[in-house]
């Protein structure tokens, strides 16, 4: 069963997310899609994340569709006007590409390309609402396409720091779900605790809520992560289980794998990012009975 197929009937859904290559040698992402497929139920291509220079996402979700992989495509404002927005998007769809996730795009600041100029020509309100206008059979000018397309389209929501700045980004994505989007990512579960008080007022947007799984890799990265990235903290003793590991990596994988397990009672599906480490999927999916 396709992925849209499986979150429309309310079935637990396992995406994966797999970054192009930066370059064009695509060996090392064919091979570790060979060995997730048929124990995912899609890939979530990222736009260029981190702001740093890769093969597009249309490019990569293009690549992967042909090779028997459904994907999910990100899509974003920061490079591209409505223009060629509107163009990518008709490309997608004809390339193969059913399902987008519009995201806002990580700031060129923090990327390899630190002297690009941002476009943001729309915000990911109107990028929705132009989806769904091509959807209907009309561009953003009004003017009639010739054949329209239909896509599963998500959103995406961010951490947040407190209480009201959760309730902000609930409002947020509530007006996202208004504009068309079928879905939303969250941002990474670490604290079951925190999550099911999220998810207790995220049912409220009445679209299925897909929790994202970040392998941690090290104390040093969930350190990093604990103290500048917003959202509940990591809890101490998932800390310290990794810092007392003997194999430290071998615990970040088994860790991923239990968050899955503990989410599967409290959403409807996973994104595992893995930052990289694509080919340690299968370990993670092991870990979590997938």
């Amino acid at each position: 069963m396709s992925f849209q197929k499986k979150l429309l009937a309310g079935d637990f859904v396992v995406l994966a997310e797999f970054d192009p290559p930066k370059g064009v040698d695509v060996s090392d992402l064919f091979s570790n899609i060979i060995r997730v497929k048929g124990r995912v139920d899609g890939v979530i291509v990222p736009e260029m994340a981190q702001a740093v220079m890769r093969m597009s996402a249309l490019g990569g979700a293009a690549l992967m569709q042909q090779n028997g992989m459904e994907t999910v495509m990100q899509i974003c404002s920061r490079d591209r006007n409505r223009l060629a927005l509107q163009g990518d998007i008709l490309a997608a769809y004809m390339l193969g590409v059913k399902n987008l996730l519009v995201v806002p795009g990580d700031e060129i600041m923090y990327g390899d390309h630190i002297d690009a100029t941002p476009i943001s020509d729309i915000d990911e309100l109107t990028l929705l609402r132009a989806i769904k206008g091509l959807e209907k059979g009309a561009d953003m000018a009004g003017m009639e396409l010739k054949g329209s397309p239909k896509f599963l389209t998500g959103c995406s929501i961010r951490g947040a720091k407190n209480e009201m700045a959760m309730e902000a980004e609930l409002e947020l994505a509530q007006r996202k779900v208004n504009e068309g989007a079928q879905f939303v990512i969250t941002p990474p579960v670490f604290n079951i605790p925190a999550f099911t008080y999220f998810m207790d007022k995220a049912k409220a947007l009445g679209v299925p809520i897909i929790a994202t799984v970040f392998l941690l890799k090290s104390v040093g990265v969930a350190q990093y992560i604990s103290t500048n990235v917003p959202g509940p903290p990591i809890p101490d003793e998932m800390m310290a289980r990794i810092r007392k590991a003997p194999d430290r990596i071998a615990e970040c994988l088994t860790i991923a794998g239990e968050l899955i397990i503990a989410l599967k009672d409290l959403c409807q599906g996973v994104q595992v990012v893995t930052m990289g480490w694509e080919n340690r999927l299968p370990a993670i999916l092991d870990a979590a009975h997938v």
